[in-house]
């Protein structure tokens, strides 16, 4: 093969390569999901409260959920970066319907969570809507 073929096809499978590579999206997973760590959803308290959605999943996928009035368990089925969520019955405390709704809204968005990934000290659920955890440092 001449010197010039040889060039001219690695030079196409170089750009089929960068091509493909372009194509495929790219997903950063951790070696493993941060078991047994509190997460705080990345968001500020509402006016008036400290208070922050919390997550805490166990290597055996047992999880404890506080959202901002509602909090239980729930049952975690993690599998490379394939995640889901089944919420088990909340105890509710008195809140204003606000808080209420917000709490409507992040249970529909934990049912149809779907994957996962990390970046730096943010655990992201990726479903129709994207929630970020950040993980305790205490």
């Amino acid at each position: 093969m001449s010197e010039i073929r040889r060039r001219y096809l690695l030079n196409i499978f170089a750009a089929a390569t960068a091509i493909l590579m372009a194509a495929v999206p790219v997903r950063v997973v951790a070696a493993e999901f941060p078991f047994d760590r509190e997460m705080l959803l990345d968001v500020k308290p509402l006016p008036g409260s400290k208070r922050v959605p919390i997550l805490e999943i166990g290597a055996d996928g047992r999880a404890q959920v506080d959202f901002w009035c509602k909090s239980g368990a729930a049952q975690v089925e993690i599998t490379g970066d394939a995640i889901s969520f089944a919420l088990g019955p909340l105890r509710e405390e008195g809140c204003t319907p606000e808080r209420i709704e917000r709490d409507d809204a992040m249970i529909a968005a934990f049912s149809q969570v779907m994957h996962w990934r990390i970046e730096d000290d943010v655990v992201i659920l990726m479903g129709p809507v994207e929630l970020r955890f950040r993980l305790s440092t205490h």
